[in-house]
């Protein structure tokens, strides 16, 4: 899976030297938690709730609305933002991405062409998402975690007892333990699984766990 299948494409950004206002409404009228900030099609910065929070007066303050707003109207977006911003390509896997924020300590990366344009941005949201769809965890169907020997070929033969019960493998997920062995999740389209269970079990699979949902 590639960050272009996750991203958010063609975001909302704002000019480095707009007002704070300009960017704050438009935050607030699409729901915005975070901007990135443009020179022309370049990034320059990433702008969050948090950075606004920063410039903006305290709730202790004595100023008028009126003072508040003119204070603020001389703030610009380059004032305010982040200036590091860390960046991945539109065809980098999603691992990479996930990497990249882990070790960066940061919750968004901009997506950028390899000329430097932004195509997009992606989030530990949209991360969450790709790893919830890897499972299937939102199909119906049943979840089995199956251990087995971590060997060549232990896999296939998983599969054909599947296909021998006419069971749709949709996600599989393996685990590596210790002891030469590991855990291997499954998710089916079938419902009943008992003959399922019965055939791994004959087989030297041990069944763990048996999970079934419903759309």
């Amino acid at each position: 899976m590639y960050v272009k299948n996750r991203m958010t494409a063609n975001p909302y950004t704002i000019e480095a030297d707009a007002p704070i206002t300009e960017v704050i409404e438009l935050m607030r009228q699409k729901n915005l938690k975070r901007v990135p900030v443009v020179r022309g099609d370049r990034v320059v910065g990433m702008l969050t709730n948090t950075d606004i929070q920063k410039v903006s007066p305290t709730k202790a303050t004595t100023l008028s609305i009126y003072e508040l707003n003119y204070l603020l109207s001389k703030t610009k977006v380059s004032d305010a933002m982040s200036k590091e911003v860390i960046s991945i390509g539109p065809d980098a896997l999603l691992e990479e991405a996930a990497l990249l924020m882990r070790d960066n300590k940061v919750g968004t990366l901009v997506v950028v062409q390899e000329d430097g344009k932004l195509v997009g941005i992606i989030t530990e949201s949209d991360i969450f998402d790709a790893f919830i769809d890897l499972f299937g965890f939102r199909n119906a169907g049943s979840r089995i975690t199956i251990n087995a020997a971590d060997v060549p070929g232990a896999l296939a033969d998983i599969g054909q007892i599947f296909s021998s019960e006419d069971a749709n493998i949709t996600h599989i997920v393996a685990y590596r333990g210790t002891a030469g062995r590991s855990d291997v999740v499954i998710r089916t389209n079938a419902i009943n699984t008992e003959s399922i269970e019965k055939k791994l079990e004959e087989n030297g699979y041990k069944v763990i766990d048996v999970i079934h949902s419903q759309e």
